[in-house]
């Protein structure tokens, strides 16, 4: 663990940061907004929650999650005219400093690029700059399953994804900021490090616990630069 001064050097001089999408980004966790409104709202988000949580390998929990609704592209579609993102406050002036600093902004994330792109749109993030899964659908729009070459698909894909960008654009300060046990396990060697637990949705207290940083409010990250 750093001490206060050193957590500020890195977040200060960050070449790149990573954040988590669901309850952190978005105020939602999509997987669980989508399942409700396709009617299986509650089981999935009790997948959900021990997914996060890290008591559950991430690539089982989401095929469990998906085969108990079984979305098709037309139902994704729908959702997504009728469910707009809905974004934590005061992300969009974060990522604005993080960008008007020369840091890199990225996405990563274990849900879906399909709902993930309006929330990039919105933010001014590029498209490429998004590392998320994929929803794969047949010819007649029929759910057939996820893209399990995706890193994010999988336990530690986090990770890998940090790892892979650290080494493409050879970053020397990287963060990640997220809610949940995935989030964390970026903060390794060749990743992020740092990793800076944002509460101000869910406090997942074990990984709370093992957090450089713990906010509640971006208000805080904005006034640290």
């Amino acid at each position: 663990m750093f001490g206060i001064l050193d957590v500020l050097e890195i977040w200060r001089n960050a070449d790149a940061v990573c954040f988590d999408v669901d309850s952190t980004v978005c105020i939602d966790e999509g997987i669980d907004e989508f399942a409700e409104f396709c009617g299986a709202g509650k089981a999935v988000a009790e997948w959900t929650a021990r997914a996060m949580g890290g008591s559950v390998p991430f690539e089982e929990a989401l095929a469990a999650r998906l085969s108990l609704f079984n979305p098709s592209l037309s139902q994704l579609q729908e959702f997504l005219v009728k469910r707009p993102p809905r974004i934590s406050p005061g992300i969009d002036q974060l990522i604005t400093k993080l960008k008007a600093n020369n840091t890199d902004v990225y996405l990563v994330s274990g849900g879906f690029r399909q709902m993930i792109q309006p929330v990039a749109l919105l933010l001014g993030i590029e498209v490429e700059n998004i590392y998320a899964n994929q929803l794969l659908f047949g010819s007649s729009g029929e759910f057939v399953g996820f893209d399990k070459n995706e890193p994010t698909s999988r336990s530690g894909g986090k990770a890998t994804a940090v790892q892979q960008l650290r080494k493409a654009h050879e970053y020397k300060r990287m963060v990640m900021i997220g809610d949940g046990a995935t989030d964390l396990e970026a903060r390794k060697p060749g990743g992020a490090d740092l990793f800076i637990c944002y509460a101000g949705v869910q406090l997942r207290d074990a990984v709370a616990a093992k957090a450089d940083w713990l906010v509640f409010n971006f208000n805080h990250l904005i006034n640290s630069l």
